[in-house]
């Protein structure tokens, strides 16, 4: 995916998890953060930050802050460029239909395919939290992450051949484990989807301050 209009600026607070406080050609603004995470070991004051300009001139926020520079690398932060990537890789594959946003039990799973005969369920998470090489999710307590786990586990039972994809938005990065420091019950779970025959896949990506893309 492709980011228009990108410009880079200067990271000064986070307020509240949907406004940071920025500093661009020398004024000081007040932008949204595509992310509701806590991103507080990414958005740390003076770091470059790159923002997309809002499409709806009107809006109080003319910018969205979609990706941070660190000492390893640029992090796409975009909390809905994960299922945007993945959408363009999965059309990249062999796959006969493709259904986002899946109305499946009492959730929504982010998407649903069929090749042949076969039925598969995908649910998507980014990745954005980085410890020592390996990326960990989630950054902040999910439930719905958890039940969407357990959804994925009873539909193996039916047949289906369910998937959890973790997107790393960072380079450099292969591998994620739950981060079960901040919620237990995600590693919980995942452990059982995985026991139920759930399939973890890590999608590493280019990333670049204004594009992310999913490498094959």
């Amino acid at each position: 995916m492709k980011y228009e209009n990108i410009v880079p600026a200067k990271f000064v607070a986070r307020p509240n998890r949907f406004i940071a406080q920025v500093e661009l050609d020398g004024q000081a603004i007040s932008v949204h953060v595509k992310n509701t995470g806590r991103c507080k070991e990414l958005l740390l004051p003076d770091r470059i930050v790159y923002l997309e300009k809002a499409k709806n001139p009107e809006r109080k926020t003319p910018y969205d802050l979609v990706a941070v520079e660190t000492p390893i690398g640029i992090v796409n932060i975009d909390s809905q460029a994960p299922n945007a990537v993945v959408k363009e890789w999965l059309e990249r594959q062999d796959y006969d239909y493709i259904d986002p946003e899946h109305k499946f039990g009492d959730s929504r799973i982010d998407f649903y395919m069929k090749k042949g005969k076969d039925e598969y369920l995908l649910e998507v998470k980014g990745c954005t939290l980085i410890k020592d090489g390996v990326g960990y999710f989630p950054d902040a307590p999910t439930e719905r992450g958890v039940k969407h786990l357990r959804e994925l586990a009873k539909a193996t039972k039916d047949g289906y051949k369910a998937k959890i994809a973790f997107v790393i938005q960072v380079e450099g990065v292969s591998e994620v484990r739950p981060n079960v420091e901040t919620h237990p019950e995600f590693g919980v779970a995942l452990n059982e989807a995985t026991d139920a025959g759930v399939e973890i896949l890590y999608l590493k990506c280019k990333v670049e301050s204004d594009s992310l893309e999913i490498i094959d």
